[in-house]
């Protein structure tokens, strides 16, 4: 009896305590992004929570809690008071630049940085709301390793890990799929992402191949796009220039029950800029829906539309590079692009250990062009030779992965397939160019004689899978297995006379792509990291049939070996990393310029790519940060011969040694909303050609930022190319002479925003 009566009061008494503890609810959203932050812990008291992945929450607070506090990795802690509302929002800042950020590039899923074994960068919202880019070379060269070269009005390549050049070296990803097919890159594929719709940029640096597969083999970029918010928000921006560039952003967002959208994109046109015949107009467009059918369940869908056109303008002679004489020579050529992407993905979390993710998704892509670089010169001064072209494909495949974690060291294996078929189609048609007395390129005639008219019916698939444990304690082990196997259906509807002259042909390329990586925490936040990694890359299909009689291109492959670190100064003021590697190629591609002006592919036989990456950020004050980054590099030949002439130990064309990019920021805490930023980029000299015959000195870029926030409201103005110096993105040499690309003149860019967040 005297056991009933006991057992009676305690259970009275955790019944009475309970009670005696208030129950409060809450969200908590990013500051900038307003979007959900999931696994944010809550602290009431002694007690706390977890937000879900929706950003909610529910704690008791004991007897005497007067606040609830807020904390996250990447972010600064916040409090709120408790008053007694039945729901309570936390608001937290971003803080730029942190090592404990999140990324999920690395392993097609959430990690912490620190726990992959790669040189990884990421350019957060923060620094894309604040730099108000206008193409993104704006951006992608902050991050340490990176040059993306702008080729004007968004047209652009990129080097990482690699000379400036125009191979399939990089794929670009949106939300971790690829956003053209494997086997048809185009170095100007960045064209085809709305910028507006941009929530986060990773970049990998070095081969990825182990899970994206081919093409990933410099690096690969991997575009995140903004997620539904959970209050409805908008925003509507608009900017010029004073070099005829206008351009209006606009994005909704919100979400009511269990379905959240947001829609937005962007308008850009330029007319009559500073470099002539440089026009263009951009439309993009991006609808994304997600759906919860509960906590574990999520069902997202997005669009995105792009719809472009360009002049373009070339490269001019060092005379005219030199006297800043920028009249273009090419009057009438262009690019058109139009891109309509959709995917759709289902999220199930099973349990604690298991997850699985499934896509489907669908691509369409044409660009038509009159191009410039195709315009080749004749015996009679007054007359040249070119083609009006169009390359197109549209495709549709899936992607599965399932995650299993097991309770024994941390251990986990992340297994996927991936397949999409992609028919793609090439037509070219020969135009008679006139030519004036100075050289310049004044108009053309459409001619019946046909270039270039094929079909390749392009498969790609793959499997892969990654493990991961931790076999010692601070050490994470990593190893990928990854296998891609591209067939080619090659249908040419020309005879063997034409210019594109290949038979039919069925070509298939497979490879298998390890890695191997490993990751050492020293803790006090330092560490270090090493890794093996091989890369692929089988020629594209035009690389491969365009333009030749007989197919004699090799795939590429790359061997990677890297180690790098990262440390945290004292006070957290702000963090180091750099990375050391090596990268050896076999079968390269390269292009090689002809003596009218166009160019040829061709297999070098063995490559070197050396060099070492490095980033530095620190806080001098609280309102004062600084940050460097670049990269001192070597890129060789071993062994390439070309025509009978061997190039074996030259450097390689359009390779800087030296590319630095640095930046100091100040948000002065007595004029509250005020940020001023000033950018220095350089790129050292680089040999023009292969022979190492002509170099090119390189340059210095200053840029400068301005903006002011007041509520909803902010205004900014940005001069890039401060001190007005003459510089050019990228300088050949070849029979033909010399050919700079000029890059922008100083140019101002002055835009206003208002952003809106509803009270709910």
């Amino acid at each position: 009896m005297q056991r009933i009566l006991y057992i009676s009061l305690c259970l009275l008494y955790c019944s009475l305590a309970a009670h005696s503890q208030e129950r409060v609810k809450g969200r908590v959203i990013d500051a900038l992004t307003r979007q959900a932050l999931p696994n944010v812990t809550i602290q009431a008291g002694g007690t706390g929570s977890l937000t879900d992945a929706s950003g909610r929450f529910a704690v008791h607070c004991p007897p005497g809690t007067d606040s609830l506090k807020a904390s996250c990795i990447g972010y600064a802690a916040c409090c709120v008071r408790v008053s007694g509302d039945d729901e309570y929002t936390f608001i937290m800042e971003p803080l730029a630049g942190k090592l404990g950020e999140i990324i999920v590039s690395a392993g097609r899923q959430r990690q912490y940085r620190t726990d992959a074994p790669i040189a990884i960068s990421t350019l957060n919202a923060q620094t894309l709301k604040e730099t108000k880019a206008t193409s993104l070379e704006q951006v992608l060269n902050k991050v340490s390793g990176v040059y993306m070269v702008d080729l004007g009005n968004e047209q652009h390549t990129l080097a990482i890990r690699q000379p400036i050049g125009y191979k399939s070296l990089f794929l670009y990803l949106e939300d971790g799929l690829p956003i053209r097919t494997v086997g048809d890159f185009n170095h100007n594929a960045l064209i085809e992402i709305n910028m507006a719709a941009l929530q986060r940029i990773e970049v990998i640096r070095g081969p990825a191949s182990s899970l994206y597969g081919s093409e990933a083999v410099g690096g690969a970029v991997n575009f995140l796009t903004a997620q539904p918010t959970p209050v409805t928000t908008g925003k509507i921006q608009a900017e010029m220039s004073d070099g005829g560039y206008k351009r209006t952003d606009f994005n909704l967002s919100g979400t009511k029950g269990k379905l959240g959208v947001w829609f937005g994109g962007y308008y850009a046109d330029q007319r009559n800029g500073k470099i002539d015949h440089s026009d263009f107009h951009k439309l993009a467009l991006t609808l994304k829906t997600q759906y919860k059918f509960n906590e574990r369940a999520t069902w997202t869908n997005t669009a995105t539309f792009v719809d472009y056109k360009t002049d373009q303008t070339g490269g001019v002679d060092s005379s005219n590079f030199y006297a800043r004489n920028y009249k273009s020579m090419h009057t009438f050529s262009y690019r058109l692009v139009k891109a309509f992407r959709f995917r759709s993905t289902l999220e199930q979390q099973w349990s604690d250990r298991d997850q699985t993710s499934f896509s489907v998704f669908y691509r369409h892509n044409e660009i038509g062009q009159n191009p410039f670089y195709a315009i080749k010169t004749t015996s009679n001064p007054l007359k040249a030779r070119g083609e009006i072209n169009s390359d197109a494909f549209q495709s549709g495949g899936l992607l599965m992965q399932h995650r299993k974690r097991f309770g024994w060291k941390g251990a986990s294996v992340t297994a996927g397939l991936s397949a999409d078929y992609s028919p793609a189609t090439y037509h070219a048609d020969y135009i008679d160019v006139d030519r004036d007395a100075k050289g310049n390129f004044v108009g053309y005639t459409r001619t019946d004689s046909v270039l270039t008219d094929y079909k390749v019916d392009l498969v790609n698939s793959a499997l892969y899978v990654q493990g991961e444990m931790n076999p010692f304690k601070n050490m994470k082990l990593i190893a990928a297995l990854r296998y891609d196997r591209m067939d080619y259906r090659f249908d040419n509807y020309l005879p063997p006379s034409a210019f594109t002259g290949a038979p039919d042909e069925r070509n298939h390329y497979q490879a298998w792509t390890p890695k191997l990586g490993l990751t050492y925490d020293f803790g006090h936040g330092r560490g270090l990291y090493a890794n093996y990694s091989v890369g692929f890359a089988p020629p594209n299909i035009s690389e491969l049939y365009r333009g030749v009689k007989v197919p004699t291109l090799k795939p590429a492959t790359y061997r990677n070996y890297e180690i790098g670190g990262w440390m945290t100064f004292a006070g957290r003021k702000g963090h180091a990393e750099a990375s050391l590697y090596r990268m050896d190629g076999k079968n390269e591609i390269i292009s090689v310029r002809l003596a009218d002006n166009s160019t040829e592919n061709r297999n070098a036989g063995e490559t070197k790519h050396s060099g070492v990456e490095w980033s530095v950020r620190y806080d001098i004050l609280p309102s004062l940060q600084i940050r460097t980054g670049g990269t001192y590099a070597r890129h060789d030949f071993v062994e390439f011969e070309d025509k009978g002439t061997s190039y074996n130990g030259n450097r390689m064309n359009t390779a800087p040694e030296w590319i630095t990019n640095s930046e100091v920021n100040w948000k002065p805490a007595f004029v509250n909303g005020l940020r001023l930023g000033m950018e220095w980029q350089h790129v050292g000299s680089y040999f023009m050609d292969p022979g190492n015959t002509a170099r090119y000195g390189g340059y210095d870029l200053f840029n400068a930022r301005a903006g002011y926030r007041l509520g909803s409201f902010e205004c900014w103005v940005n001069c890039r190319n401060l001190f007005d110096v003459t510089y050019a993105t990228t300088a050949e040499k070849s029979a033909f002479g010399a050919s700079y690309r000029p890059g922008p003149v100083r140019t101002f860019n002055f835009g206003v925003a208002y952003t809106f967040t509803a009270k709910q």
